[in-house]
């Protein structure tokens, strides 16, 4: 690459504290319901392992429980035993030695536990999967405020059992940070529990932590100071919120500005903006569901509050996200599915974008061999020109 070869801005390597990511492409935290006692498996390692080999910048695993009954199902990930510590590790040791940045997102379920799977339709559990040996389990919450007409009513946490659920994020972030994470993001959307605070919804507590918009949110705060004070300073912390909350919503873009602002105050470098999740599965969400359909929430929270944003949403084209950053709506990129369907988007995208050499952010026993046939190809288009 010469001096005047000016890199389209997804691949444009970007400083987050100490990290430098190699391109603006994050893999979103995508729950795959395949842990086993809340640990990952030789299919995590697969599967994420596979994005930093496609050429990812930042891989995150999927939203990890900080406590056991944090988890939404089962099968959920959680960081909560000492015994996920070296599951993790390992992970992220391959992570890293493909060139991408190992991230994590820690959150907690809340009233939205002690369920199944989106292909079991998200139903809660029952007597009769108790007998098969996956018992329901008691959830919490900011109030005693059923998810839905068939969940059973959480059990609204106290001001010592609210202590006590920071403190588990304060361990999550430890184990986190031994498990050779880079990254920690804060789960505070999608109608899990911090969101379940946010929300006046949801919140109808009469103590300091619910009623006016400082009240409610004064759990995320404690969080973000929580994580933080023990998250090293030279290493990044994210934090995902829902702009609105979805049906009926009464959590605003206004009140996302605010939360932001403070939080960006007690050390959260980058945003991601999401929607949804009150009412409904976590990605439920009134924003008509078209590309970039969130972009929106990311520029106004970065314009107003000068944080870093991540955009997601039905973001596919590599055309599209590239012009996401020249606009100035965001500063990476998220993708989910559509690197599920493609773990080898970003090669694909720096080809379609002019980057030189796109083939290196493969490996090279993958690159050389590419590299190697589209010089037959070039041969033989010459060749073929020749002769016409």
């Amino acid at each position: 690459m010469t001096e005047q070869t000016v890199l389209p801005l997804l691949f444009t390597p970007i400083e987050l504290r100490s990290l430098t990511a190699r391109n603006r492409v994050v893999v979103s935290p995508m729950c795959q319901y395949s842990s086993e006692h809340g640990g990952p498996t030789d299919y995590h390692l697969v599967h994420l392992g596979k994005f930093a080999m496609g050429g990812s910048g930042i891989v995150f695993c999927e939203e990890t429980s900080v406590e056991e009954r944090g988890r939404k199902s089962y099968h959920c990930a959680g960081i909560y035993a000492a015994q996920h510590i070296p599951q993790y590790r390992r992970i992220n040791d391959f992570i890293r030695s493909q060139g991408a940045i190992p991230a994590i997102q820690i959150g907690h379920s809340g009233r939205k536990g002690s369920g199944c799977s989106p292909w079991e339709g998200y139903r809660q559990l029952t007597a009769d999967d108790a007998k098969l040996g996956s018992p329901p389990w008691t959830t919490i919450s900011a109030s005693a405020i059923a998810a839905s007409e068939t969940a059973a009513v959480p059990h609204a946490l106290t001001r010592r059992e609210i202590a006590e659920v920071v403190a588990h994020w304060r361990e999550a972030a430890l184990r986190a940070l031994d498990a050779g994470y880079d990254i920690l993001e804060v789960h505070a959307a999608h109608g899990y529990l911090i969101h379940q605070f946010l929300s006046p919804l949801t919140n109808l507590r009469d103590d300091a932590y619910g009623g006016d918009l400082k009240g409610r949110m004064r759990l995320c705060l404690e969080i973000v100071e929580a994580v933080r004070a023990v998250w090293p300073a030279h290493l990044p912390a994210f934090m995902r919120v829902s702009a609105v909350d979805g049906l009926n919503s009464r959590w605003s873009v206004d009140d996302t500005v605010a939360l932001v602002r403070e939080a960006h105050a007690r050390g959260i470098d980058a945003v991601t903006t999401s929607s949804g999740g009150i009412h409904g599965p976590g990605t439920a969400t009134l924003v008509p569901r078209l590309p970039g359909y969130h972009v929106p929430y990311a520029e106004r929270v970065r314009r107003e509050t000068g944080v870093r944003t991540i955009a997601v949403g039905l973001i596919t084209e590599a055309r599209h996200a590239e012009q996401i950053l020249k606009d100035g709506q965001a500063d990476m990129i998220a993708l989910a599915r559509e690197l599920l369907w493609n773990p080898n988007w970003p090669v694909h995208a720096a080809r379609e974008l002019g980057v030189p050499n796109y083939l290196d952010l493969l490996p090279l026993g993958y690159a050389w061999w590419l590299r190697r046939r589209e010089q037959i190809r070039d041969i033989t288009r010459n060749e073929d020109r020749k002769k016409a």
